[in-house]
């Protein structure tokens, strides 16, 4: 059998829960899954919302439409644009991955450029679709080099993973209003952000920019990561179009059930509770987390001297074979650079944990 390879590496996070699993077996202790990035501090109460589905219905155990149903489309276009986008641009997709597949196989663009500290993903991503890419240090680099991204593409990652910084939304609309004004694609990925802030208006500023694509996953900001779904959302015709065929050849509609799950969450009163009670312990979960690292120090100085992390993850000043050691699941700060050798003194986290749990095992360190 002859093989065409992608010259894609498999997810390091999947190596490393392997690895901690077999350890926590092979010595009968507990470890802490910390290498992962799902809100964990704690689940989602689905217990009332799930009587109001009809698992009998034909809506459930029939294909759903390839864009997603109206019903689901309506519903994120009031939570997220308060009804200010077009349900026609909103597509339902499984994640953030797929999209950011389906996308990158779309543009024609050049290079891609990706944060300087960047999802790991997104690089092997670009190399099955066969893009370029590079990294740019910081938003002013992006300001000053506006003009010279023609043919490009820009991946906005807010709040940052790995690192957890946050811009402000004033920076970060300066910076699309220029790249947009340039004819660079922009592609804002920021399946966290609803965790931590509520304010609409940076989603409704995003229609106003044509090249902007906009990538959502109710698996990050719900912690319902096991039903695979979330959104895209563009105004750019062409694109949509083209978005729209390979949608439906890549997936054939999104799983029906978490469509209707999503539709109740988002707009039942059932729904919003469980939504706003989820937040609102995962909120406090992780702030407390974030709170104790600072105390211990374990917060690099080099990345938070202005401000601590937002988002479910940070940076911690200890290896990754070092916290594995203590039974803690990370990944090397490494994975999310360039430069493989410089940052192998820090490794990524996530704070989405209980912060019990948490406190015990990096109270040890």
């Amino acid at each position: 059998m002859e093989i065409i390879k992608s010259g894609a590496r498999f997810s390091s996070i999947v190596d490393i829960g392997i690895r901690l699993k077999q350890k926590s077996i092979d010595t009968n202790t507990k470890v802490l899954a910390a290498h992962r990035g799902i809100n964990a501090v704690t689940t989602i109460d689905l217990s009332q919302v799930i009587k109001r589905i009809d698992f009998n219905s034909t809506e459930i155990q029939n294909y759903p439409p390839s864009e997603g149903h109206s019903y689901l489309r309506k519903a994120i276009n009031q939570f997220y644009f308060e009804n200010e986008a077009d349900n026609k641009n909103i597509f339902i997709t499984i994640g953030s991955v797929l999209s950011l597949n389906l996308a990158f196989s779309i543009l024609n663009a050049s290079e891609v450029l990706l944060p300087e500290f960047f999802w790991g993903a997104y690089a092997n991503i670009l190399k099955i679709n066969k893009k370029t890419f590079s990294t740019y240090s910081n938003f002013d680099y992006l300001l000053q080099n506006a003009d010279k991204f023609q043919n490009k593409a820009v991946v906005i990652c807010e709040p940052s993973n790995p690192l957890g910084n946050s811009e402000s939304d004033s920076v970060i609309f300066q910076v699309v209003e220029a790249l947009n004004k340039n004819g660079v694609t922009i592609i804002v990925d920021s399946p966290y952000r609803r965790v931590f802030n509520s304010d609409l208006a940076f989603y409704k500023q995003m229609l106003d920019f044509e090249n902007v694509i906009l990538l959502e996953s109710f698996s990050k900001c719900l912690g319902l990561s096991g039903q695979r779904i979330g959104f895209l959302h563009s105004t750019n015709k062409e694109f949509n179009q083209e978005f729209r065929i390979q949608l439906l050849y890549a997936t054939n509609g999104v799983n029906a059930f978490a469509q209707r799950l999503i539709f109740e969450l988002l707009s039942s009163d059932d729904g919003k509770k469980a939504v706003n009670d989820f937040l609102e312990i995962t909120k406090h979960g992780i702030n407390k987390n974030i709170k104790f690292l600072h105390e211990k120090m374990l917060l690099p100085e080099i990345f938070y001297q202005k401000k601590l992390p937002l988002g479910i993850f940070a940076v911690v000043n200890k290896s990754q074979e070092f916290l594995f050691q203590h039974n803690i699941g990370a990944v090397n700060l490494s994975f999310f650079h360039t430069d493989k050798q410089k940052y192998q003194q820090f490794s990524r986290i996530c704070v989405s944990l209980n912060p019990d749990e948490f406190e015990l095992f990096f109270s040890k360190l």
